[in-house]
């Protein structure tokens, strides 16, 4: 479970990296092709840095979506081991009427472990499925996160103007910042604000 929210979470702050490394091109790339940088164009940028990290933890809707794939984790993991449980119990009770004779011919002997062979392979296939069905999930929550973080900064640098933001995630290639160009709790707290919860029971 753990091993999977690490995933989870170093998925969704990937994404998120790519995000504001595209946004960041996007901007330059848009500037750089409608005007050259003049002389002294450089001092007049506008920089400023988010902290995935902080922006991953504090970001209620990531939250959330993280706490839904969670629990989907755990009903796939109970579901897979219940059926796990089951079969087992059918092997070890095989084994022992075959050990004991406790079949009435070997044709019912064979249709039995074949039966459970059976059993094994859906087992597999369903294990096989609902992990793929997570997995998409996860690919989709993060696009409706990146989507989220994406709307809100075009929103959000109007305002601002800023040439570029930068994101930095841990040690990345952003090596040094001064605070002061930091505006990550300015992001949380305006995604937050945008952010209503989908309380559906």
């Amino acid at each position: 479970m753990k091993r999977m929210k690490y995933i989870l979470n170093g998925l969704m702050a990937l994404t998120l990296v790519l995000l504001f490394a595209q946004c960041s091109n996007d901007k330059a790339g848009k500037d750089t092709a409608s005007a050259p940088v003049a002389a002294g164009g450089l001092a007049n940028m506008k920089i400023a840095y988010v902290e995935i990290d902080s922006l991953l933890t504090k970001y209620r809707f990531c939250n959330d979506l993280n706490e839904l794939m969670l629990q989907k984790e755990e009903n796939i993991r109970t579901t897979l081991n219940e059926r796990a449980k089951e079969l087992e119990k059918e092997m070890r009770e095989f084994q022992r009427k075959l050990e004991n004779n406790g079949f009435a011919s070997r044709e019912r002997a064979e249709q039995e472990n074949l039966r459970i062979s059976q059993k094994q392979r859906d087992l597999q296939q369903l294990q096989e499925k609902l992990t793929s069905e997570l997995q998409a999930e996860n690919q989709k929550n993060n696009l409706q996160l990146r989507d989220s973080i994406n709307s809100f900064l075009k929103i959000y640098n109007q305002d601002k103007g800023y040439s570029l933001i930068i994101s930095n995630a841990g040690f990345d290639n952003l090596l040094y910042a001064d605070k002061a160009f930091n505006i990550t709790d300015e992001i949380v707290e305006g995604l937050n604000a945008r952010y209503t919860p989908n309380t559906k029971k």
